[in-house]
């Protein structure tokens, strides 16, 4: 990660309600930014008036899951459960498009053949010849210097989002796990996905 990259600045702000599936809306502020390290479009969501240290969820882009529902994955669970719990206390929705843990929606479907063929989600990116998970932080730690925060509590099960925020100067005063949203088609992408995060934490432990 790069931690000289120039400081990214505020672009606009827009207020829009937010209807949850009960029924309940949200006021919610959606900011945008320029000078973001990769020149992509990434939003910041806010709900409510949050403190000084606030709950930040930092949520990559997931077409399949976010908009259409799809059970291959729990990204749209996760992403409903960060904005119900940040609508009642009050924080920083990251919106990052990183589709496909970084490799973009027609690879990430390209994997999906790869798993149906056996190979398990980080298996499928190395045989399309990416990295298991090629997500860089920096814009995240940008947007949240931009809107004035320089320390979190994370809503996240990835102990890599934590480590890049903190090599890029974020303060992490906790992690606030999400919690586990199991269906019969997602087990085995859970659970490589909690193998990846005890690698990662031990990879993290010793330094790497």
């Amino acid at each position: 990660m790069n931690h000289r990259v120039p400081p990214a600045v505020v672009r606009g702000q827009v207020t829009m309600p937010v209807r949850q599936p009960g029924g309940q809306v949200l006021a919610a502020r959606v900011v945008t930014f320029e000078g973001l390290a990769d020149g992509r479009e990434h939003l910041v969501v806010t709900f409510g008036d949050p403190p000084q240290v606030p709950l930040v969820r930092v949520h990559s882009e997931c077409l399949t899951g976010d908009v259409l529902g799809s059970e291959r994955c729990d990204c749209g669970p996760q992403l409903a459960e960060s904005v119900a719990r940040l609508g009642r206390e009050g924080g920083h929705l990251l919106y990052l498009r990183q589709e496909g843990r970084g490799i973009g929606l027609y690879n990430k479907l390209d994997a999906y053949l790869l798993q149906d063929g056996g190979l398990d989600t980080f298996e499928a990116n190395l045989a399309l010849g990416f990295g298991p998970d090629d997500r860089d932080y920096t814009v995240a730690a940008q947007m949240l210097r931009a809107i004035g925060v320089e320390e979190v509590e994370l809503l996240t099960n990835n102990p890599d989002k934590r480590a890049q925020l903190e090599a890029a100067g974020i303060g992490v005063t906790r992690t606030v796990p999400t919690r586990t949203h199991l269906t019969a088609a997602n087990g085995r992408y859970l659970e490589a996905k909690r193998r990846r995060a005890v690698e990662q934490a031990w990879l993290d432990s010793v330094g790497r």
